[in-house]
């Protein structure tokens, strides 16, 4: 596959200290296309999202990293059936929560992989729960052992989720991770957000670390409103036999309409 001037895992790491990078998450096509067009240099995506035949002429250029939860995916055989589907179809690298067995397997197979480490949502059980990590010396310990884990692994960069900055930008300084903040300060290399928090468009918790540019709720609240005022009044033309009109009808020649009537009398 073409890969027009897309940005290689060599060129990230070109860019470490020079300028941060900056990366959504987008779910459907139109936002793709937005993020392309917008100049943003990294995605992660859903991976029916990156199989959709249409992603790369929406998002020719962006790095994108299609990732789900470990345990929608399997074991590590599992996960290299994935990741070569999704690398044949354009994908630049791919996310992965598993264990660092499987990254060590994704690795050594040529597949690029960024981990997760700080608060890992599927794992936030070990840490208690959706919280931040790393406020205590041990549990900042624990992020810098996750960190060096991925690496010995073989990946090439990890997603590092509400840590403090100062930690995080220590752990940043000393791994040779390309490190991607999600809530976790701007001493890292690329900072990480959802779109639907960046829209607005999220109706529920909204992050802390979350910053919102427009009000997409708003519109889609007023774009509903318009819905159920369009079906209301369909059924009540329906109703009042307002619909359908003359221009919504086929017709026929009476001719053709008397004879088919007095051939259905017939029968």
């Amino acid at each position: 596959m073409k890969r027009p001037n897309r940005k290689t895992i060599a060129d990230l790491r070109a860019l470490r200290g020079r300028r941060q990078l900056a990366m959504l998450r987008v779910e459907t096509l139109e936002e793709a296309e937005a993020a392309e067009r917008a100049e943003i240099d990294m995605v992660s995506v859903p991976p029916s999202l990156m199989l959709d035949p249409a992603f790369r002429d929406a998002a020719p250029t962006v790095f994108a990293v299609p990732g789900d939860n470990f345990f929608e995916i399997g074991t590590a055989e599992d996960f290299i059936r994935w990741a070569f589907r999704l690398y044949k179809a354009g994908a630049d690298a791919v996310y992965c929560s598993a264990g660092t067995e499987t990254v060590r397997r994704l690795a050594g197979e040529g597949i690029p992989v960024c981990g997760h480490v700080g608060l890992i949502p599927s794992k936030a059980t070990w840490t208690g729960g959706f919280k931040a990590v790393g406020k205590t010396f041990e549990t900042a310990q624990l992020v810098w052992k996750q960190v060096k884990a991925l690496e010995e692994a073989g990946a090439f960069a990890a997603e590092i989720e509400v840590v403090p900055e100062a930690i995080a930008s220590e752990i940043s300084r000393r791994t040779s991770l390309f490190m991607i903040s999600m809530g976790a300060g701007a001493g890292c290399d690329a900072q990480y957000l959802f779109s639907d928090d960046v829209l607005g468009a999220n109706r529920g918790h909204v992050p802390r670390h979350a910053r919102t540019y427009r009000n997409f709720a708003a519109e889609y609240a007023r774009l509903q409103a318009e819905r159920i005022g369009a079906y209301r009044e369909f059924a009540d033309d329906v109703r009042s036999g307002t619909y359908p009109q003359a221009g919504h009808k086929v017709e026929a020649d009476g001719e053709t309409v008397s004879r088919f009537r007095d051939w259905l009398e017939a029968q």
